[in-house]
């Protein structure tokens, strides 16, 4: 049985962050200086401030180096539009780690086009809320470019549809190979739901930006509105899990159904994984409070090889 992505038994440690955000460069309420300080207040280690790359706001790829300090940092990043999904006027693709001077889209640029120059030009790039954008399994399989799904969008959350494993499940089953972050996706618009909602974890070696970038597009992470996530092994077909206080520990995957453990503060538990033959399983974890954490999705065959 092969198991990769895996980030408990990486080097280093896990570091706090969140890769969806927005400053009063685009249509956020806050400064990126009193947004960055907002998240070190909140104990993040690092921030990805992504404004709408749009040409009213003049395409806006936000310096936050000037908010690195010791123990925090930031990477660069943007949120990039172009017409068109099937169901919205314009794609939503979050790209972390751009260059500074990352070009503007081109006239008649695809998302999907984007998304492919983004990747090639270094950065980390995510589906951004497929469910509130209502991200077709069509649209989201031609976003060839994409590393990740945003699987928890704390902001969509107000609109009931914040949860997108739905399509991830279905991406997977189809055979992409792909991880999963939740993001706060903050504006600090008094009509919004507080920021620093929801973040990930991070496994790597520094806080360096490069390092945080290269464990995000190796899978090394998890993502959490409240639990950690300690420990998720696998041996000789058995799933172990070890994590913070949990009401819930849920393990689903490429079937339909899931192993349910259920108790008061749970902090282990093993569950056999042959349900789910040679696809996949993920793991969910719910405290007493609602709040939830998730792993990627820890794949139990090889990757399928190309053909010579």
């Amino acid at each position: 049985m092969l198991v990769i992505d895996l980030p408990f038994g990486q080097p280093g440690r896990f570091w706090r962050g969140n890769l969806h955000t927005h400053s009063d460069r685009s249509d956020g309420a806050l400064s990126p200086e009193e947004t960055g300080r907002r998240y070190q207040e909140a104990d993040y280690d690092f921030l990805a401030i992504t404004d709408h790359f749009r040409a009213k706001y003049g395409f806006p790829l936000t310096d936050t180096r000037p908010l690195r300090i010791p123990g925090f940092t930031t990477l660069l990043g943007a949120e990039l539009h172009a017409p068109r999904p099937e169901f919205s006027s314009e794609w939503h693709i979050l790209a972390v780690g751009l260059p500074l001077g990352f070009p503007p889209p081109e006239p008649g640029e695809s998302g999907p086009d984007l998304a492919r120059r983004a990747r090639a030009a270094g950065a980390f790039v995510g589906m951004a809320h497929p469910a509130a954008g209502l991200l077709t399994e069509a649209d989201a399989e031609s976003l060839d470019a994409a590393h990740a799904v945003e699987i928890y969008n704390a902001l969509s959350a107000r609109e009931d549809r914040g949860d997108s494993w739905h399509l991830m499940d279905i991406l997977l089953n189809r055979g992409r190979r792909l991880s999963a972050y939740a993001a706060d996706d903050a504006h600090f618009q008094p009509q919004d739901p507080p920021g620093c909602a929801a973040w990930v974890q991070v496994r790597a070696e520094s806080l360096a930006p490069e390092a945080i970038l290269a464990a995000l597009k190796a899978g090394h992470y998890y993502s959490s509105t409240g639990p950690e996530l300690h420990d998720v092994q696998i041996n000789d077909g058995v799933l172990t899990v070890r994590c913070s206080p949990a009401r819930k520990v849920l393990v689903t995957g490429s079937t339909p159904g899931a192993r349910v453990i259920e108790g008061k503060a749970l902090v282990e538990c093993s569950v056999p994984v042959a349900m789910f033959g040679r696809g996949f399983c993920r793991v969910t974890v719910e405290d007493a409070s609602g709040g939830r954490a998730w792993s990627n999705p820890i794949h139990l065959a090889p990757a399928p090889q190309p053909e010579p």
